[in-house]
């Protein structure tokens, strides 16, 4: 019986996280869930400025979900491969010299 009530609880965690892919805008909680932030830091994220969210009627707080994908995608990082192509490059360019 445990075992099927943490089943279906999985279920429904999979189900509530399917239905948030399909909104424009989402909660502060959905926020949280859809992002992986804790509430807390998310308290600190939206006070501190950091992170783009409306507040209409100055109470509730919302997020675009486009808005915070982008912001969550924001200083991307480059591979080894990436890197290496970008020094190989250079060094095409420069001729192997340092300036």
């Amino acid at each position: 019986m445990k075992q099927i009530l943490e089943e279906l609880k999985g279920l429904k965690t999979m189900i509530q996280a399917q239905g948030i892919l399909k909104k424009d805008v989402l909660t502060f909680e959905e926020a949280c869930s859809y992002s992986g932030i804790s509430k807390s830091f998310m308290y600190k994220l939206t006070s501190g400025g950091k992170i783009p969210f409306y507040k209409p009627g100055g109470k509730l707080v919302y997020f675009k979900r486009t808005e915070l994908d982008e912001w969550l995608l924001q200083n991307r990082s480059n591979t080894e491969e990436e890197l290496d192509q970008l020094a190989d490059n250079w060094i095409s360019k420069h001729g192997g010299r340092a300036k």
